[in-house]
């Protein structure tokens, strides 16, 4: 089939490169020219185990290609994926603007098509976490610029809502091998569509085991986009949960580990995500969480749960401080080194990972700060950490450190000799 992916960055990129490799002829779409420009080169610019080599498969097989011109994926595809990033506002809504901007854009390139005598049908795919409502919206968008550039409005097209559940790290495994894939929509002709062009990953293809199929969940538009808030505001939940039971073990004796493994057992509970730690970050749990909360009372309900979830994850990040003030007492003119920085292992997101808020609570207090990450440090290009200084070995961090705060589980941090670095 021929599709068109419109964003390459993490969400957008993933999934071009995977529909390029079923088959697919994919063109990707953005307007960072730089970004593409290497892109085209077969240079990804993030980092995701697999990815680089996928992409350049890909390429040499002519199946995937990049443009800044969005003219050249709309007049050649039936089916125009919306990835584009959708952050949070400081209000905790999320910011639409760049796929207000993408569906306006497609209105406009769908009205010249019309000029051009072009009326073939097309399915529009929101695969951006956008707030609930969002399909509805971008319809209206695009039928909007038709009638601005004069053109009729009848064109046959519909939207579908695609979210996705990729977990940075194992994306590419995760795109072949769902738990799930979730379609929501009002037309059928557009439901079929997108099932056709899954069905390699939906009749099992692609899995790990052999011919396992992966369930397809149909629904409405509205609820497809709440499944998406949903299961992160639930996982999210379920770490604040170990967090707090994490709390409660250390002050009557008990070992959350031991906890999380009793109770994980329990097929109703599941053993995923009850690792207690120093809380979620990343670029999916915060906004989402947020923009849940924020839909929740626009709509007049006060969503206790999820909004206690989150004071929970805040007060998680200050226990490793009160640690260090405990044993170390004046952290002023301290050395403190983390071990990790991105907000989990294999990936080098750093949005919202927990080592920001060390960083800077610790440099508040008056303490120096190392880290060390095995991703960031080995980077060619390493990121600008204005108040934390990278180095490149776990022997260096500990060099003149006062204490190590294990900051994100990293597999490697399960084999260092602590002994030999605390010496």
């Amino acid at each position: 089939m021929q599709v068109c992916v419109i964003g390459t960055g993490y969400v957008g990129l993933v999934t071009g490169v995977c529909l390029a490799h079923l088959g697919h002829r994919v063109i990707c779409v953005d307007t960072d020219v730089t970004k593409v420009q290497r892109l085209q080169q077969g240079q990804s610019p993030i980092y995701e185990p697999g990815l680089e080599e996928l992409l350049g498969s890909v390429i040499e097989a002519q199946r995937l290609s990049f443009t800044t011109d969005l003219a050249v994926g709309v007049a050649t595809s039936e089916i125009l994926f919306i990835a584009v990033g959708t952050p949070a506002l400081p209000t905790g809504e999320t910011d639409t603007r760049f796929v207000e901007a993408v569906a306006r854009g497609i209105g406009q390139q769908f009205a010249q098509r019309v000029a051009q005598g072009d009326r073939s049908y097309r399915v529009i795919v929101n695969k951006s976490t956008v707030p609930i409502g969002s399909g509805d919206w971008v319809r209206s968008l695009v039928v909007e610029e038709l009638k601005r550039w004069g053109a009729e409005t009848d064109l046959p097209f519909d939207v579908i809502s695609n979210p996705e559940f990729l977990r940075e790290g194992s994306a590419i495994h995760d795109t072949f091998n769902p738990d799930r894939i979730v379609l929501g929509g009002h037309s059928s002709q557009a439901i079929d569509r997108m099932r056709a062009l899954y069905q390699p990953i939906l009749t099992g293809k692609t899995a790990a085991s052999p011919n396992q199929s992966v369930p397809l969940v149909v629904t409405d538009l509205s609820s497809a986009e709440m499944i998406k808030y949903a299961a992160n505001a639930f996982l999210a939940t379920k770490i604040s949960f170990i967090n707090e039971v994490a709390n409660i073990c250390d002050r009557v004796g008990a070992d959350v580990t031991q906890v999380a493994r009793g109770i994980g057992l329990d097929q109703r509970i599941g053993s995923q995500f009850l690792q207690a730690g120093l809380g979620w970050g990343g670029s999916c749990f915060p906004k989402d969480v947020s923009a849940l909360v924020h839909t929740a009372r626009d709509y007049g309900y006060v969503p206790a749960l999820l909004e206690a979830s989150v004071v929970v994850n805040q007060t998680q990040r200050g226990l490793a401080i009160e640690r260090l003030q405990q044993i170390l007492k004046i952290l002023k003119g301290k050395t403190i080194g983390l071990l990790g920085l991105s907000f989990k292992p294999h990936t080098d997101d750093l949005r919202e990972a927990p080592a920001r808020d060390l960083i800077q609570h610790l440099h508040r207090l008056g303490a120096t700060v190392k880290a060390y990450d095995p991703l960031l440090s080995e980077a060619a290009e390493r990121p600008a950490l204005e108040l934390a200084t990278l180095v490149g070995t776990p022997e260096q961090l500990a060099e003149n450190s006062d204490a190590l705060v294990l900051v994100t589980d990293w597999p490697i941090f399960r084999d260092l000799n602590y002994g030999q670095l605390g010496s």
